[in-house]
């Protein structure tokens, strides 16, 4: 009995205690914020999280709309939308952290938090892509296929779910989890 006692918490351990014990979460990621400050995704704890690899000149460009319709309705519930500018994809981002920031401001008067242009793909892709595509949630792992893809962390720093950029903001499948990460 106390062999399989034993037995039992080795396996618990292996199961969980990497991400009880040192295991990174996207809270120990720092980014350079759109502005150029250094931005820790740590302020964002206890809120639940949408992380987005977005671009100013993809047709999925005006799902920016639906992210900041998204965010204003449940910011105050503890949703936070966050932009990641990336250029992988058909240099559909080829703009400076200046022009991103106004193109989104005058045409979709984002108001939710924007980091700084990153790679989310390939050898130069950013620590905090390596983590949500590599680490993060064997169900949420793999490579980016393209803009707007779309991670939910919720509110202990977990990802929970994954969405490709053929599901827009409005989409319920993504409401919907969105939904329930704030309800907990």
């Amino acid at each position: 009995m106390l062999r399989i006692t034993f037995f039992a918490l080795g396996i618990a351990w292996l199961l969980c205690g990497a991400a009880l014990y040192g295991a990174p979460s996207v809270y120990d990621f720092t980014l350079p914020s759109i502005d150029g400050a250094n931005a820790p995704l740590a302020q964002y704890k206890g809120k639940v999280l949408l992380l987005v690899n977005v671009a100013s000149k993809c047709g999925y460009t005006p799902q920016y709309a639906g992210l900041e319709s998204l965010y204003e309705k449940y910011k105050d519930q503890g949703l936070v939308v966050i932009g990641f500018p990336a250029n992988n994809f058909g240099a559909q981002e080829p703009g400076s952290n200046e022009e991103i920031k106004s193109f989104c401001t005058r045409t979709y008067h984002v108001s939710f938090p924007m980091y700084a242009k990153i790679s989310v793909k390939g050898s130069d892709k950013a620590p905090l892509y390596q983590y949500l595509t590599e680490e993060a949630n064997p169900a949420t792992n793999g490579e980016i296929g393209w803009n707007f893809t779309k991670f939910v962390v919720d509110r202990k720093g977990r990802v929970i779910a994954r969405f490709e950029s053929k599901i827009t903001p409005e989409d319920s499948t993504l409401t919907s989890v969105i939904e329930k990460a704030l309800s907990q």
